[in-house]
């Protein structure tokens, strides 16, 4: 009969999800998780399989959490402009942190289409949800009615500060919204 854990898995999965942040797949060792995490490297193949399998359910969590970070700053004010502006300031006052997200793109591209379709699941709630408040703002009058929405919506991707080097442009990102 097998023990229970004596480990708590979301604290372990967060705990590879730093690791996995900081150095990526490949630069990441089985002992480096088993430190991280807590856990002896029994505990890790048993609850969750291979480094890769790891990685994907890492990928999978940090994905959904940003993306209802995104989402929740989108719907925090009443007006959709402000909306919008909050999660934007989201994006800038993360971007010295590593993504995992982004990290995944540079490591592996589109090669692992496990990994690509949970972030394109991701990107599409996010987009969707940008799309709708630019409308709402549209109808406020904050943002001109001849811009499409969904091609403000994908400013998302150029406006994440992670995607690119850093906050150095975060007025004319302001200037976007503000016109």
């Amino acid at each position: 009969m097998a023990r229970p854990k004596a480990f708590d898995e979301e604290q372990a999965l967060d705990a590879a999800i730093g690791v996995f942040r900081e150095h990526g797949f490949e630069g990441t060792s089985a002992e480096m998780l088993v430190r991280a995490m807590r856990i002896g490297r029994q505990s890790l193949y048993d609850t969750f399989g291979d480094k890769w399998q790891l990685y994907r359910s890492s990928v999978r969590r940090y994905v959904a959490a940003e993306a209802q970070a995104h989402l929740a700053a989108l719907r925090s004010e009443p007006r959709a402009i402000e909306g919008i502006r909050a999660m934007i300031d989201r994006l800038v006052a993360n971007a010295g942190k590593a993504c995992l997200g982004v990290n995944s793109i540079c490591e592996f591209g589109l090669t692992k289409p496990e990994v690509a379709e949970i972030r394109d699941a991701a990107g599409r709630v996010i987009r969707d949800a940008i799309v709708m408040r630019v409308r709402e703002a549209q109808s406020e009058g904050d943002v001109a009615s001849d811009l499409d929405p969904g091609e403000v919506a994908r400013l998302d991707e150029a406006l994440d500060p992670s995607r690119v080097s850093g906050p150095r442009y975060t007025e004319a990102n302001m200037a976007l919204i503000d016109r």
